[in-house]
């Protein structure tokens, strides 16, 4: 049995990541276009964190890791597809230490792989069946949607935060399909192969969002740590953590948010240190939060197995694998 949800996925990943690569080379063609020859390596990279979790829940529930194992590879389609758009938008030249997709044949090239890859991955769960189509298309529209309504640019920032504009619950929105709404779908992906009803097939896709969420907090409290590690905020890295900054610090931060956003780089001090410092022990116990949010109403189903048991205690693991914390004593 596994020791942990770490133990499970490294003991899953050579699986998934045949099947990944065995579906991509088929999507890419033959021979695979020379740029992309240079990419093959990246598009495979990945803990592949989504696709494992969709197999667990699949298990814990009594479905076959067999049948899980297209779905897993349809979800992590969608994560590779989703970081090459992000990075061609983003104009981050690296990826995974390597060469980000739009930097090796364009930018053009690159978004229609992604195009392409997202297209497939719908194909692939309609061909299984109509609610795994219905599921993954889904995911890719919200996903879709929370990109194209995410502030990413200062000067975009600055107008709607001066104009009052700022959406209420901008950041739980952004949280949740940015990064939730895939793991929603891998759960309740992983719950159809069991063929569980739709009663519990949602309660699985609000664990898996749940899960997402915290994924995504957990990211953005770690740009939000190393601003306090250098003492200083380039602005940047301001744009992307101030839907952050401004849930968790509130109206009282906007003035000295709206000042490091004028600026190419601020320091840390005063109170837009403080606000940092607030944000990042709210961060954390919102994390928690979300984590604890995920299990509830679990902990007396299915008690017994260890299977099951590990599920319950995958949020923390999962976390902990992205952000190397320490899992908290009072986790299940």
């Amino acid at each position: 049995m596994y020791a942990s949800f770490p133990d499970y996925a490294k003991n899953l990943k050579p699986l998934l990541d045949k099947a990944f690569n065995s579906h991509m080379d088929r999507l890419l063609g033959n021979p695979v276009p020379c740029g992309f020859v240079r990419e093959r390596e990246l598009l495979g990279g990945g803990k592949k964190i989504r696709g494992s979790l969709l197999c667990l829940v699949a298990e814990a529930l009594g479905g076959a890791v067999e049948d899980a194992l297209p779905r897993a590879v349809a979800v992590e389609m969608i994560q590779t597809a989703t970081l090459i758009h992000d990075d061609f938008v983003d104009q981050h030249p690296l990826r995974r230490n390597r060469a980000a997709a739009w930097t090796l044949e364009g930018g053009r090239r690159a978004v229609l792989l992604g195009d392409i890859i997202f297209a497939s991955a719908i194909h692939m769960m309609s061909e299984i069946g109509r609610d795994d189509g219905l599921i993954v298309s889904r995911a890719i529209a919200e996903i879709s949607r929370g990109a194209y309504h995410e502030p990413l640019d200062p000067p975009g920032l600055l107008e709607v935060i001066e104009n009052n504009r700022i959406e209420t619950g901008l950041y739980p929105k952004i949280i949740s399909l940015k990064t939730g709404v895939l793991f929603g779908a891998a759960c309740e992906l992983g719950a159809i192969t069991a063929g569980v009803n739709d009663k519990e097939r949602e309660s699985w896709r609000q664990y898996g969002l749940r899960i997402g969420e915290a994924y995504q907090i957990a990211d953005d409290l770690q740009d939000v740590e190393q601003c306090l590690l250098n003492q200083y905020v380039e602005k940047s890295r301001m744009a992307s953590i101030t839907p952050a900054l401004l849930f968790f610090v509130g109206e009282n931060g906007a003035a000295c948010i709206l000042d490091s956003l004028r600026k190419e780089r601020t320091d840390l001090k005063g109170e837009l240190l403080a606000n940092f410092l607030k944000a990042a022990e709210s961060m954390k116990a919102e994390k928690e939060a979300r984590l604890r949010s995920a299990v509830d109403g679990f902990m007396e189903d299915r008690a017994a197995g260890d299977i099951y048991r590990l599920v319950i205690r995958a949020p923390w693991e999962l976390i902990a694998m992205f952000d190397g914390a320490t899992i908290p004593e009072s986790s299940p």
